[in-house]
């Protein structure tokens, strides 16, 4: 059974939630007939934002799921062709869209999922773009091209037409399951998924539209901090949890969802009555397939890990916008969000004792709060980074071994450090993350003490971390590698303008 518990409560039940939500889709495949697109909203695996506001749904739950349908299910993947000719890059892998694409391909087949097909959508005739398309077919992947329609979404007897989705390429596919992902938002999954259903309905072929996204949690109240902290995550998207209308009016039952699928919905639903002479959708509410708020165990577990999770994006907004990546206003919505909810920067403990550790040091630091609560503080060193003294003072603690205790000798470390200035071409001596972890592995061949600090290294999944600096992107990787959630003071080491 996958479960995670916080003392003796059960948070989140993972196996309750496969089976009630591969129940839920293949009820809607009978509901339409023939054959289901399936809009996946957000990531279909790696979605950490899940499985840290819902502990005990994995990054990779969406994966599972699918897996337990793979036989009547098939991938196909949208990309906008703007996306592709500006290099839009994704935050979090820091890859552009064309090759996330890619790497997704790569992903699901190397998961047992059938993947044949790409979408381009908005088509346009431009270099990048046909390049990638050439890439594509060159690698035997399926290619369709949709187009950009005139008066979308609103004109429907226009996009209902020869001139309008009749223009667009029908994909082909072969399997009652048609789950229809991106790269990322703005790809055009859901306008993908309605010309597919104009072009099965001329063909005489029974389809079905349904959304599968896990935020907000319709059967959650509206601001119940689960949803809250999917608010925090899409400051930049502007959406906004709201009551949907439609599903009260219906069935005199409170729903949450966002604007985006509230103010569409009409448009929507003249399209469905169009195609199929009437609408089975009451309610945006009606068209997702959520049943995530049923397998919440331990509500206030969810709370706790909600808050948490909203403080994190506070820190990580405060970055972006030094980076100009969002404004001012985007800031001041999570810190609405926090106000709501009566929490602040400070309830996040390892912030205050990594500046502590900063104020008696006089350089970078950082501190990190262990799963049993404990305390552990570093500082930056000639021959080592906060991030890495922090790791392996770490697992001295939970090594039980005393801090004044070497894991590494300099013998190890100064050869490294010189590398890296006169063969490598590096500015900064000290070690990173991963330089570290690997010179503990060499010291663990003779060093004892080195061989069981290594041996604690999956008790720092779940460890929460806070740098006084900005963290090097290759650090930032480290961490989320060892399941560390970290948060960074929005400042850079020495006033540098660039990190690296």
């Amino acid at each position: 059974m996958f479960i995670y518990k916080v003392g003796d409560k059960m948070v989140f039940n993972l196996e309750k939630y496969l089976k009630l939500q591969s129940d839920k889709i293949l009820d809607r495949v009978k509901m339409f007939g023939d054959k289901l697109y399936l809009e996946f909203g957000g990531k279909l695996f790696d979605d950490y934002h899940a499985s840290r506001v819902l502990p005990g749904f994995l990054p990779d739950t969406k994966l599972k799921l699918l897996l337990t349908l793979k036989d009547d299910v098939e991938i196909l993947l949208v990309i906008n062709s703007r996306d592709i000719q500006n290099n839009k890059i994704r935050g979090d892998t820091g890859i552009n869209y064309q090759s996330e694409v890619l790497r997704l391909i790569d992903a699901y087949r190397a998961a047992g999922l059938y993947c044949p097909s790409v979408c381009i959508t908005q088509y346009e005739a431009l270099p990048q773009v046909d390049s990638f398309i050439r890439k594509l077919k060159n690698s035997n992947i399926k290619t369709f091209l949709h187009y950009e329609i005139e008066g979308y979404p609103h004109n429907v007897e226009y996009i209902l037409s020869q001139d309008g989705f009749g223009k667009n390429e029908y994909i082909t596919t072969t399997k009652k399951i048609v789950v229809v992902t991106a790269p990322g938002p703005g790809s055009g999954k859901m306008a993908t998924c309605l010309s597919q259903l104009y072009h099965e309905n001329l063909r005489g072929i029974k389809a079905g539209y349904a959304k599968y996204e896990t935020f907000p949690i319709w059967n959650l109240p509206l601001n119940h901090p689960v949803n809250f902290a999917y608010e925090a995550a899409t400051i930049d998207l502007n959406d906004v949890n709201m009551i949907d209308p439609y599903h009260l009016e219906a069935y005199n039952i409170l729903a949450t969802n966002y604007n985006r699928d509230v103010e569409i919905f009409p448009v929507l639903k003249s399209m469905f009555e169009a195609i199929y002479n009437n609408s089975i959708y009451k309610s945006p509410t009606d068209m997702g397939v959520n049943m995530a708020g049923f397998s919440i165990e331990d509500d206030e577990g969810a709370k706790n890990a909600s808050c948490d999770e909203i403080i994190r994006r506070y820190y990580n907004s405060l970055i972006d916008l030094r980076n100009g990546k969002i404004t001012n206003e985007a800031v001041d919505k999570i810190r609405i969000i926090m106000r709501k909810l009566n929490i602040s920067e400070n309830n996040r403990l390892c912030v205050i004792k990594a500046r502590e550790k900063k104020e008696l040091s006089n350089t970078v630091s950082m501190a990190m709060e262990l799963n049993d609560k404990r305390i552990i503080q570093a500082k930056t060193s000639d021959l080592l980074s906060a991030p890495a003294a922090l790791i392996l003072n770490a697992l001295k603690a939970l090594a039980g071994i005393d801090d004044s205790l070497m894991l590494i000798s300099h013998s190890i470390i100064e050869p490294i450090s010189k590398m890296k200035i006169n063969d490598l071409g590096n500015k900064n001596p000290r070690l990173h993350i991963d330089e570290t972890l690997i010179a503990l592995t060499i010291s663990a061949m003779t060093n004892p003490l080195a061989e069981l600090a290594m041996s604690k290294l999956s008790l720092l999944r779940g460890c929460q971390a806070h740098s006084t600096a900005i963290l090097a992107e290759i650090d930032k990787n480290v961490f989320k590698k060892l399941g560390i959630d970290v948060t960074c003071d929005p400042y850079v080491h020495a006033h540098k303008l660039y990190t690296k």
